[in-house]
């Protein structure tokens, strides 16, 4: 199992704050989907506080719209392995609500959506939020 939090590059123009992380446990399966599925995406297109479920999709499978959010850039990869990006995106609406906090991805046993890639495997993907107080 995977000790290490991976935390997002910054993609907003302006901020010097990262807002999206990966639990270890999130690597974990992160890594073995990538395995399953080639390179991936997260989509963050609903909810309204802790617990919602973000989806994770082969990249390139969900089709992101001008107005979405790209809030960071992971790495899954193994320290000395070929980079394995994952991009965490968030519809325009949903960033509104959310903008003043910093997302930490988890995963926990359950249901979630049947697109999402982690279905079959009995567990889903889930956002623990934190209140952000700077973003430059």
């Amino acid at each position: 199992m995977s000790d290490t939090t991976v935390t997002a590059s910054i993609t907003i123009a302006g901020e010097t704050r990262p807002r999206v992380e990966f639990t270890p446990a999130t690597v974990d399966l992160l890594r073995s989907l990538w395995d399953e599925h080639g390179p991936l995406m997260f989509h963050q297109s609903g909810g309204c506080c802790d617990g919602s479920s973000p989806m994770c999709f082969p990249a390139g499978e969900f089709i992101t719209s001008d107005r979405d959010v790209l809030l960071g850039r992971l790495d899954i990869a193994r320290p000395g392995s070929d980079a394995q990006p994952i991009d965490f995106w968030m519809s325009a609406e949903q960033f509104e609500y959310w903008s003043h906090t910093f997302l930490t991805v988890d995963v926990v046993p359950g249901r979630g959506s049947g697109f999402s890639a982690e279905a079959p495997r009995g567990v889903r993907f889930l956002i623990r939020s934190r209140l952000m107080t700077s973003f430059d």
